[in-house]
């Protein structure tokens, strides 16, 4: 097995993913932009929910607003929901795994919030159910998803907006979720603070 060329078609194939996904999703993220800035501005705040690889971005992601990403700028309002052991764990036992995140939306959404739903698949069932809390709670829903948005993008509504990479394997609709979330913290960024570049 050639290692090297192995690696190389690795990068080659995530670089061609991110630009085929450009016209599929350029328009959207600039949708969620401006739907996640607008609720920052009228004081609410974005939840954000994933599995596995897609818990970590919702984390990544929640960190680059509480703290910052490329510009200094007073702290923005989010909270990933994957990150309370003693919350997931106690949902998880006394209920059951489908309601460890819409358990949290309903507890701390509120009118006005925005829910940052993550599934490579559209199908995992327990972001089904946090974007259903979402909803009753008069949410804004950003779905980021794969592979046609699955059950999740069907459930979506008009207002809601959905970010679906235009791929199948996993790994490189992962890769361009990450580049869709620093679009996002740019783009709130750069409309909180007048950017013009």
């Amino acid at each position: 097995m050639d290692l090297i060329a192995r690696i190389a078609r690795q990068f080659q194939d995530s670089a061609h993913t991110k630009l085929a996904a450009v016209d599929a999703m350029a328009a959207p993220l600039a949708g969620a932009i401006e739907t996640m800035t607008q609720c920052l501005l009228n004081n609410g705040k974005i939840l954000a929910c994933g599995n596995g690889g897609s818990a970590a971005d919702a984390q990544h992601f929640a960190a680059e607003l509480v703290n910052r990403f490329e510009m200094e700028r007073p702290p923005l309002a989010a909270i990933a929901l994957t990150t309370d052991s003693s919350t997931l764990t106690s949902i998880a036992n006394d209920y059951d795994y489908l309601q460890v995140f819409s358990k949290q939306v309903r507890a701390l959404g509120q009118a006005g919030d925005v829910l940052l739903a993550i599934s490579t698949s559209g199908n995992s069932a327990n972001i089904i159910d946090a974007v259903a809390a979402a909803h009753e709670r008069d949410m804004r829903v950003v779905a980021l998803t794969g592979r046609g948005g699955g059950k999740l993008g069907d459930m979506l509504r008009p207002d809601d907006v959905h970010l679906c990479v235009p791929a199948e394997r996993t790994a490189r609709i992962q890769e361009v979720h990450l580049l869709a979330l620093h679009c996002l913290c740019d783009g709130i960024d750069c409309l909180l603070l007048g950017v013009e570049e």
